[in-house]
């Protein structure tokens, strides 16, 4: 099925820390006092930018080391750390939390599920504004302002978003557009009558999950019934969907960028079910690296295959084009940053590809449920210890996103 048979130029690779960055070490006055300070003196023209198209208000980070005020000074471009309690925002935070949060192993979203976010000023969306600021100081990345992304064909001309791919298209193209966008919709990837036959082992495995079995997500619906909707694990009770992820078409998709991708081997079913009022079903915008590890683990794939096909009343999946290329709030949408999000509708059989940094969600069915299988693939580890850190961070994020609501910004 591949178009091609050359290694793809194309890298989604984004990593820029290892195990051995992480600084369990690091000094939390020293770092308010000292090095924030030289960072904000070197860096801050990555930042000052997008902190005035947020409209950033002064924040205080309280400690049990101190107090620091960060403050944005528009006149001199220039970000200010200065000792005290002066901020219209307070985020209080420990001394392991701020270790963790400049080494990009935390995120605001992970204190939020955890339930230890602690703003005696401000809100949540303070505390992710800032953060911003803090990874363009620290990681020497800018701030995401509107119209600085771009994006171009092959030829240099205007990408269109809109465009989907079929398997006659070539994988340069698929790659390209992959690492431009930071999504793929794949048209007519995999045979339908295989997709009846993994909607028909879904009720065949149904039975087989229960609530609390660790294997699977539950919800409540209107009426009172209690579903599965998500069961993990789902190759084990479908040969049909074991032999999607052994198939070429699924590793072409693995296969289109030169950076190795691994697939994980397993895959999950969904179903979207109408009128879920208790539990997690379908969820808000977000990156799948929004609890953290970004610089250590981005970008893998995260790759969804249409069983029943989605539309927008049928709880089709929506992304938005470019976010994996900016450094933006890693939980909510905002329009200010002039990147339109785009709905992705499917048919039965096709495939759905997003890398793990770009901002996506899941719509509520309104009119008709939705069934779709759901895996990845990720980056070859930079050394062996960041095997152990990914599944870390998955168990993490499971129980995460069944908790995790929606920062109170605008949309």
């Amino acid at each position: 099925m591949s178009r091609g048979t050359q290694q793809s130029p194309v890298s989604l690779d984004a990593r820029s820390r290892r195990d051995l960055d992480v600084r369990d070490d690091l000094d939390v006055a020293d770092f308010f006092d000292h090095e924030l300070p030289h960072l904000a003196r070197e860096r801050s023209h990555l930042a000052v930018p997008g902190a005035r198209e947020l409209g950033i208000e002064s924040c205080t980070f309280g400690t049990p080391e101190g107090a620091w005020t960060l403050s944005v000074d528009l006149d001199a471009d220039a970000v200010r750390v200065e000792r005290g309690d002066s901020g219209v925002a307070r985020i209080e935070l420990d001394a392991d939390e701020v270790r963790r949060l400049v080494d990009d192993r935390i995120t605001p979203m992970t204190l939020v599920a955890a339930g230890k976010v602690r703003a005696t000023r401000g809100d949540l969306g303070d505390f992710l504004d800032w953060w911003v600021v803090l990874r363009a100081l620290v990681d020497g990345r800018a701030v995401h302002t509107a119209g600085s992304i771009d994006f171009v064909d092959r030829d240099g001309a205007p990408l269109d978003l809109q465009r989907s791919f079929t398997p006659a298209d070539s994988d340069a193209d698929l790659a390209h557009f992959l690492a431009q966008a930071g999504f793929l919709h794949l048209r007519g990837w995999f045979d339908t009558d295989a997709m009846d036959a993994i909607s028909h082992d879904i009720d065949t495995a149904l039975p087989r999950y229960a609530p609390d079995d660790g294997r699977s997500w539950w919800a409540r619906t209107s009426d009172g019934t209690h579903r599965a909707v998500r069961l993990q694990g789902f190759d084990a009770h479908s040969s049909t969907a074991a032999d999607l992820l052994a198939s070429d078409a699924f590793a072409r998709i693995g296969a289109l960028t030169g950076d190795g991708h691994i697939s994980v081997g397993t895959v999950e079913a969904l179903e979207k079910p109408l009128g879920v009022v208790e539990g997690i079903s379908d969820l808000p915008w977000h990156k799948d690296c929004s609890l953290g590890m970004h610089s250590y683990t981005c970008s893998g794939l995260t790759i969804g295959i249409s069983v029943t096909g989605a539309d927008a009343t049928s709880g089709q999946l929506a992304v938005v084009p470019g976010s994996h290329r900016a450094l933006v709030q890693p939980a909510f949408h905002r329009r200010e940053w002039g990147l339109p999000p785009r709905p992705l509708p499917t048919r039965t059989g096709d495939v759905t590809v997003h890398c793990s940094c770009t901002l996506h969600m899941s719509h509520a069915p309104t009119d008709r449920e939705r069934r779709v299988l759901y895996t990845s693939f990720r980056l070859p580890p930079l050394d062996p210890s960041l095997v152990d850190h990914q599944v870390a961070i998955d168990v993490v994020r499971e129980a995460a996103y069944k908790k995790v609501d929606q920062p109170s910004r605008t949309p």
